[in-house]
């Protein structure tokens, strides 16, 4: 069978065949099963997938989870058995929310996966037949065709003008001729023309090929193998989390231990001093916050696949709100992938056409800017040679016209469509006797037809325009051929260095006329003697949205750079439409060569454009930048680009052309291929970011309340205001009804008006600190000094009141912290209506616990009077009221001005 140890390439066919126990009309069915049972699925080993039970306990391997876990046995030791299966309660239900959460995240890639399944043609029981491409075994004879992506590593058997876009492998941008034959066992891989290469695409031509390698021991398989063996960074949201949950356990520690000591000075019995101490130690752990940071990360997750980015590790989302670079390709991303004919040139003219893309809609205008109805002789024959002299095909899906073959070919199929004319008609009438295929070393293309008009032969010629001018011997005008003099060819030379200054591509249309015997063409009939009609000038335009997702960009405080193979002029015109272009200049790859890395990162941001590029540029493009500190989202697609997705802080594939590889490697994988929607992640990591250290400030805040006012109880010889069971309470039941509506909290205008986060800021900075100092103080007075006014009606009373209001705090907190400098009023007090749920339900839960049966067994709260009720809410509205007052001075900052 197939050995990544033989050269393919130098065999013969019929060897080749023998020695896979093949025959030119394929293998039969029988045949194929066996291989593929013995050999496994034609697919590309996919990153170690996470097992059930790995995603299970990632979930627990939390420093949080460990205190509770902590927490939970020792309730269970000293016999408080509700205090025990409440913590145990929380510690399962946050498990299986995140294994859920992520268990979608994985699915979610594997069902993109399963859209872009590849399907192959090949011969099997000697019949065409259609099959997975995960199916396709070494011995089948592959069927490809224009339009074809190659389902494995193959030698071809026969070809007809085959072409092949390897430029996912190789990174050549142009097609590559395939021929078969035999090449010396020492032949480089991008010059072996008798092979194709799996997930390559066939942009012109047809062959049969024999597959002599499937999987993981093709190319793109062995590339594939060393990509999945690179380690991932931990994200800055996984290192500040690990971070904090460490602090904080051993802030509840040390605080735990301190409480312990101060009841067992004041004489308490060690269970129900140990028993204060475990829920001091709780109190002291946001016990919510994993949870909350499972649920908000996967609705992210949930908004983003809406929004065309399928993100496949959560954490990955907070990353993009830390983005200052992005590095993006041009061609698909920026703009459309879709070459589109702006100008043509004829009789001397230069005429517009509208429109962009493969969509026909479009009209053909003069150079004076009126619509022409009928194109000119001169134009229609240059429209004419467009549609013959063509391989590529469109067909329309779904009210979208998608190209087949090579783009620049479908682009003059779509201006002969504007034109008025009907392709598809016109191809089925004229037929094709002979053709010379395009090669980068003729640079022009030749088929012969009959003449529409008399029996005789015409050749149609495309190519580049260098090229024909040396062919040609006159110029078609009005019509009629008239002499090459030095006054056209300069005219022509004129338009040529026109259209490239507008950084559109050229390319020159000609014919020659033979006598009616002739039947076939060859490269020297070709070039000499022909007669110029004119030229197209192309290009691919910018997505309609790029220019406002760069603009968005760019005022968040993130620089866009654009990374292309193409050439430096046409990088920077489109790098100026969509206000990419910084100082105005274009670096190239020798450029990037003589370049060391600080100065490159520089120039980076200086320019903003790199152009003639190869994925080895682009890599170190991503180091330089990120060795200044900068967090970079990388854009690719090819296998090439793996290793330069796989080092960025996030590497964001394209969907709809990226290779398998390319996906494998990235973070996030763009479903429509766009820039815009790279905006639109970075915008939503920073809100899912914000929501979180909304959620990290509400609880934190709430606990060093419950703290302080504990502690400070107990030092000034007061009774403890609140049992253990009521601050469990508070931390599971009135926070966890408010924390996940904060964790959801709609993005606010101001999102993008902000510079990017430092990556290495903490969760809890010194603006949310300094928040924090100032109200947790005023948290804990307002619970002691109702404790204090109500300890006359009895111990009881006035604990049911410092809980109550205690948890009233939480109310007003929770309004607090939808914003850190922003009032409630400019927000929107109506905003989130889960914000708003959530806090009525707390409300009514803690009516029910102050005044049911079964509330004040559990509790041991006592009924409450409206005058109670009345002085609760004013102490603890207190705190919102402070809060307003703090952020109208600007103590915690102030907001961008909304220019909306």
């Amino acid at each position: 069978m197939a050995s990544s140890e033989i050269a393919w390439h130098s065999l013969e066919t019929e060897d080749a065949l023998d020695r896979l126990d093949s025959a030119p009309k394929g293998l039969d069915s029988k045949q194929a099963q066996q291989r593929l049972e013995e050999h496994g699925p034609n697919t590309l080993g996919a990153e170690e997938r996470v097992s059930p039970l790995t995603l299970l306990i990632r979930q627990v391997r939390n420093p949080l989870i460990y205190l509770l876990v902590g927490a939970a046995v020792l309730s269970l030791v000293v016999g408080k058995y509700i205090d025990s299966g409440v913590i145990f309660g929380v510690i399962v239900l946050n498990s299986l929310l995140g294994f859920f959460q992520e268990w979608r995240a994985e699915g979610a890639l594997a069902a993109l996966r399963h859209m872009a399944a590849l399907h192959a043609r090949v011969l099997r029981n000697g019949e065409p037949t259609e099959i997975e491409a995960a199916e396709v075994v070494c011995g089948d004879i592959l069927l490809l065709e224009t339009g074809d992506r190659v389902a494995a590593d193959a030698l071809l058997l026969d070809a007809d003008e085959l072409q092949i876009d390897e430029s996912a492998l190789t990174g050549e941008s142009q097609p590559a001729g395939k021929q078969p034959g035999r090449a010396d066992e020492q032949t480089p891989m991008a010059d072996r023309r008798q092979m194709v290469w799996m997930s390559t695409n066939v942009t012109g031509g047809r062959g049969r090929a024999l597959v002599v390698q499937t999987g993981m021991q093709t190319q793109m398989g062995q590339i594939a193998g060393a990509v999945r063996s690179t380690l991932r960074e931990k994200t800055p949201l996984q290192k500040r989390m690990h971070t904090l949950g460490i602090v904080l356990g051993a802030v509840g520690i040390g605080l735990a231990v301190v409480v312990l000591g101060l009841e067992l000075l004041r004489g308490y019995k060690i269970v129900e001093a140990i028993m204060f101490s475990v829920a001091v130690a709780v109190s002291a752990i946001p016990e919510g916050l994993p949870a909350v940071i499972s649920v908000t990360l996967a609705l992210g997750v949930r908004r983003m696949a809406d929004r065309n980015a399928i993100i496949r590790h959560m954490p990955a989302v907070e990353t993009l709100g830390s983005t200052t670079v992005i590095c993006s390709d041009k061609t698909g991303t920026l703009t459309q992938n879709q070459m589109t004919v702006r100008r043509l040139w004829a009789d001397g003219k230069t005429y517009e056409l509208t429109g962009e893309g493969y969509q026909p809609d479009g009209v053909l205008q003069s150079p004076e800017g009126q619509v022409l109805e009928q194109p000119t002789d001169s134009l229609e024959m240059l429209l004419r040679i467009g549609v013959l002299n063509n391989n590529a095909r469109l067909r329309q899906k779904e009210n979208q016209w998608i190209a087949e073959g090579n783009p620049s070919e479908a682009a003059l199929l779509t201006a002969a469509h504007k034109a008025g004319m009907d392709p598809d008609a016109l191809q089925q009438d004229i037929e094709r006797l002979h053709e010379v295929p395009f090669s980068s070393d003729r640079k022009y293309m030749a088929t012969l037809h009959p003449h529409k008009d008399a029996d005789n032969r015409v050749a149609f010629v495309k190519g580049a325009p260098d090229r024909l001018l040396d062919f040609c011997s006159h110029v078609l005008i009005d019509g009629k051929p008239a002499p090459l003099d030095a006054d056209q060819r300069q005219a022509v030379e004129d338009a040529i260095s026109d259209f490239a200054t507008h950084a559109l591509r050229v390319m020159a249309g000609a014919f020659c006329e033979f006598d009616a015997g002739k039947n076939e063409i060859a490269a020297d009939d070709v070039e000499r003697g022909l007669t110029l009609v004119g030229l197209w000038a192309m290009i691919d335009p910018p997505r309609q949205e790029s220019a406002q997702a760069v603009s968005d960009a760019k005022a968040a405080g993130i620089h866009p750079v654009m990374i292309t193979g193409d050439h430096a002029a046409t990088a920077l015109a489109i790098a100026k439409q969509v206000g990419i272009a910084g100082d105005g200049s274009a670096l190239t790859g020798r450029d990037i060569d003589a370049m060391d890395k600080p100065a490159l990162a520089e120039a980076a941001l200086r320019s903003g454009v790199f152009a003639r590029v190869s994925p080895a540029h682009k890599l170190k493009i991503m180091e330089a930048l990120r060795e200044q500190g900068h967090v970079v989202a990388m854009t690719g697609d090819g296998v090439n680009d793996a290793p330069a997705l796989k080092g960025a802080d996030i590497g964001v594939a394209m969907g709809r052309n990226g290779t398998e590889v390319a996906k494998e490697a990235a973070d996030m994988i763009l479903t429509d291929d766009n820039f815009a929607t790279i905006v639109h992640a970075i915008e939503e990591g920073r809100v899912i970011f914000s929501n979180l250290r909304r959620v990290v400030y509400f609880l934190v805040a709430t606990n060093i309340g419950e703290i302080l006012t504990m502690i400070t109880a107990l030092i000034i010889g007061m009774d403890l205001p609140l049992t253990a069971v009521m601050i469990l309470w508070v931390n599971l039941v009135t926070d966890g009804a408010c924390t996940i509506p904060l964790g959801v909290e709609p993005k606010h205008w101001d999102v993008l008006k902000q510079p990017p986060r430092n990556p290495r800021e903490s969760i809890l900075n010194g603006m949310l600190i300094r928040r924090m100092a100032t109200l947790t103080p005023l948290m804990a007075a307002g619970t002691l000094l109702m404790f204090h006014w109500s300890r006359p009606d009895g111990l009881e009373h006035a604990r049911t009141v410092a809980f109550t209001t205690l948890v009233a705090f939480q109310w007003f907190q929770a309004f607090n912290a939808r914003s850190h400098y922003q009032s409630i009023f400019s927000i929107g007090v109506f905003s989130n209506r889960w914000l708003l749920g959530g806090v009525a339900l707390a409300i009514v839960l803690q009516v029910l616990v102050v005044h049911t049966g079964l509330g004040q067994m559990l509790f041991g709260t006592t009924h409450l009077s409206a005058m109670d009720w009345f002085w609760v809410v004013m102490t603890a509205g207190s705190i919102w009221v402070a809060d307003e007052l703090l952020k109208l001075m600007g103590v915690h900052g102030r907001a961008p001005k909304n220019t909306k």
